[in-house]
């Protein structure tokens, strides 16, 4: 194995692993305020209860997420020393700022976890909204450092070195924005659906607990609601690559050749040597509505480029299409729980609807790996967008197979720890007491 693939196969594990950690982190705050909200509101003990499972979920993961960041920033420092030299100045805003947001996030974690009884009821909600929007910024900051590798903004380069540095303009890079929403909206969905496939299993299983419709409702509304608005991110993220990075759009629907009129690539395996699709479904002038919202627009195809230019175009395509096929289903299936929700309640417990959320559990974060593979491998070769190759930023030290091999075994780890955490978690939910009269009495002097 040569060194650049294996610390491209070592940043691959480790982002795969902590972009699930962080996922759950932006969202499951938001799932655990609103069950509080509902308890604040209506005195109800099922979402005390609820609210109290919800918040020793988000503090695991929280600790695990925690643990493989900071393992993911001595990776930087480690395998890729020629990016973070010369990257380093440039996006160092958006980690930093990243850095207090990730300890905003652990100060109100902290004050919601023991403010119980010990703040006001109203201001204790709030330090666990607070938790949401903090991890919430962390990712989206965090974004905006990858958003610069695929749009380089900021900064003027000659002779290989960076002039004229402008942090706040590198920040606000052009992908920023498409990047940010599309992975925000990313994170509702398969926290959504696998949360609410979490309880809808435990309901197939028998379980009479009234705290499992409720939570189902709430997880199952706020990944519907993402995955119906999903679509709409993906077309304008789409027209964004279209304009700034054509290579990827291509690779993304194996384009091979520019044309007018250009076909929807639906399905299929290319073939990068003859630069043709076997088993595809073409749907005329798709790709062109795509990109340009005009069907007789042309599509820059993969022989406008050199080939050594040219992404993985096999495994873009197939992430691709997972990514999309995926988001379709996520979309009929949210679209039909809400419907449930709003006109057919007795749905929401059948057992082939709750079948099919358990199914989907999974699969929101099956389409983030997938998006996310698009997003790294089909900027390939490059690590700084038309500026910097990937095998000019590697360390010149050999043993790179040895770091692989170690941060594996790390994520490997934390991975097991995590989910023996939240399995136990799981099975003593339903044990979770309700609220004491102390307890009661406080969030009514809240309410009033």
């Amino acid at each position: 194995m040569s060194d650049l693939l294996a610390a491209r196969l070592t940043m691959a594990v480790s982002l795969g692993f902590h972009i699930v950690l962080a996922a759950i982190g932006m969202v499951m705050p938001f799932l655990m305020a609103a069950a509080h909200r509902r308890w604040l509101r209506t005195g109800d003990e099922d979402a005390y209860r609820l609210t109290r499972a919800w918040m020793r979920g988000v503090a695991i993961f929280f600790a695990t997420g925690a643990v493989s960041g900071t393992a993911l920033s001595f990776e930087l420092g480690i395998l890729w020393p020629g990016f973070m030299r010369h990257a380093g100045p440039i996006i160092g805003m958006p980690f930093s700022l990243e850095g207090a947001a990730f300890f905003v996030e652990a100060i109100a974690l902290g004050i919601y976890m023991y403010g119980w009884k010990r703040i006001a009821p109203r201001l204790h909600w709030w330090t666990g909204v607070v938790v949401g929007v903090a991890g919430l910024a962390s990712g989206i900051l965090v974004i905006s450092a990858n958003g610069w590798m695929n749009s380089p903004t900021g900064f003027r380069w000659e002779a290989g070195v960076a002039h004229d540095v402008d942090p706040v303009q590198a920040l606000l890079n052009p992908a920023w924005a498409t990047q940010s929403v599309h992975m925000v909206l990313a994170s509702f969905q398969a926290v959504g659906f696998a949360v609410a496939g979490v309880h809808a299993f435990l309901m197939m299983r028998g379980s009479n607990d009234r705290m499992h419709p409720q939570a189902l409702r709430i997880a199952l509304a706020m990944g519907a609601v993402a995955a119906l608005l999903q679509p709409l991110s993906g077309h304008w993220a789409a027209q964004d690559v279209a304009a700034r990075q054509p290579a990827k759009l291509a690779a993304f629907e194996a384009h091979f050749e520019t044309q007018r009129r250009a076909p929807l690539l639906v399905g299929g395996i290319p073939d990068e040597e003859t630069q043709s699709v076997r088993w595809g479904i073409k749907v005329p002038a798709g790709l062109s509505v795509l990109a340009f919202d005009d069907p007789n627009a042309e599509v820059v195809g993969l022989d406008a480029f050199p080939r050594a230019d040219w992404p993985p175009v096999t495994v873009v395509h197939v992430a691709f299409q997972i990514m999309v096929g995926i988001g379709t289903w996520l979309a009929l299936l949210g679209g039909l729980g809400l419907f449930a929700m709003r006109f057919r309640p007795r749905w929401l417990g059948d057992k082939r609807f709750l079948g099919a959320l358990v199914l989907s559990a999974p699969l929101g974060f099956l389409a983030i790996e997938a998006g996310w593979t698009v997003t790294e491998v089909g900027r390939q070769p490059w690590i700084i967008y038309g500026i910097m190759r990937t095998r000019d930023a590697l360390t010149p030290v050999p043993g790179q197979v040895w770091h692989l091999a170690a941060f594996s075994a790390l994520y490997l780890l934390i991975g097991i720890s995590a989910t023996w955490m939240w399995r136990r978690q799981v099975r003593h939910a339903s044990r979770l007491e309700p609220p004491s009269r102390e307890i009661a009495g406080w969030a009514r002097g809240a309410a009033s």
